[in-house]
């Protein structure tokens, strides 16, 4: 008895990876909801209270030095070595890679773009916010500060907001945004929140970042995420537009190849005799059938040129280069063959 072999889960997996691509019926493009809006006004308010905190040197800048003078890194030294290769998943470029080359595999699935645009749209804010926050308020970090308590704003630094800490919020996030259904949404959610927050605080661990440069990367990261739903229409317009120039330069590529002659017209249809007597009582009413398109002649490949005829009036040709003798008493076939006359 033939049994069948039960597919193990990797079979299944690579079942589905064989599987043609197809687009889906209905991709879920979040929407600018008042709830959204709220989330980002607040979370905006935030980012303000954060720099306005630091501007005036309040309770918060104090708090800084005091985590700075604790030093993490020398009162657990034993995770130093794991957390120096942690961070490195809040560095922008093997990131970006990494959820670039997922984002690709599935943008080539889904036969769509957005994935990717978004991802690029994404990361375009986030250089563009941060780095200007960055380059603007100059933040000297921990390890080159020069005044105790001071808040060291606009001394040609660059680590407030965290971009360690943004750019972990964002690329992480992207994957929960870009989710198909709520259950992978939340938890890829919970899966990006983990990561963004361990990575801030191995920045303040390793003494590279302090506390309100991680709050408010974190912050800045949430903005970029809330606010991508105003993008989608930009996003959805440059999708079109990079499928329009592929199908003009496929249409270029493919006008060098010979055009097929188009068909032949139909022919006007036919009018057929009324059936029946002569009189204007008795006629039946006209009945029209189209008439197939008359096709030119096709003259047959496989004849010869000139006269064809037929096999009675062939005549019997010795094939060139034959060892038969010719025969000169065969006759044509389909003419009488003469008698021999009986001598006397």
């Amino acid at each position: 008895m033939r049994t069948e072999r039960k597919l193990t889960r990797l079979d299944r997996v690579f079942a589905r990876l064989d599987r043609e691509p197809e687009r889906p019926a209905h991709i879920d493009v979040p929407r600018m909801s008042r709830h959204r809006v709220v989330l980002f006004a607040s979370t905006l308010a935030f980012y303000a209270a954060i720099v306005w905190a630091v501007v005036i040197t309040s309770w918060l800048v104090r708090f800084d030095w005091q985590v700075m003078f604790f030093r993490p890194y020398q009162q657990w030294p034993e995770i130093h070595a794991f957390l120096d290769y942690y961070v490195v998943l809040g560095q922008r470029g093997p990131t970006a890679v990494m959820i670039a080359a997922w984002l690709g595999w599935r943008s080539w699935r889904q036969h769509t773009l957005r994935p990717l645009l978004t991802l690029g749209a994404s990361l375009l804010l986030l250089n563009a916010t941060v780095g200007a926050a960055k380059f603007g308020m100059g933040r000297l970090g921990p390890h080159y500060a020069t005044n105790v308590g001071s808040n060291e704003m606009w001394l040609g630094g660059d680590i407030f907001p965290s971009g360690h800490t943004a750019n972990a919020v964002v690329t992480w996030g992207i994957l929960a945004y870009l989710a198909s259904t709520p259950w992978a949404r939340r938890w890829l959610s919970a899966l990006s929140a983990v990561v963004s927050l361990g990575v801030g605080l191995t920045t303040v661990y390793l003494g590279t970042h302090w506390l309100s440069d991680v709050v408010l990367g974190w912050a800045a990261g949430l903005l970029i995420l809330l606010a991508l739903p105003w993008v989608e229409p930009l996003i959805a317009r440059a999708e079109a537009g990079i499928f329009d120039l592929r199908d003009a330069w496929r249409n270029r590529r493919r006008g060098t190849v010979p055009t097929p002659t188009p068909a032949a017209p139909v022919g006007v249809p036919a009018a057929l005799a009324p059936i029946g007597g002569d009189s204007a009582d008795e006629q039946q009413p006209v009945v029209r059938e189209p008439v197939a398109a008359s096709r030119p002649p096709r003259a047959p490949g496989y004849l010869a040129p000139g006269p064809h005829l037929t096999r009675s009036e062939r005549t019997p040709v010795t094939p060139i280069g034959s060892r038969r003798p010719p025969q000169t008493d065969r006759v044509t076939r389909g003419t009488a063959s003469p008698r021999p006359v009986a001598g006397g």
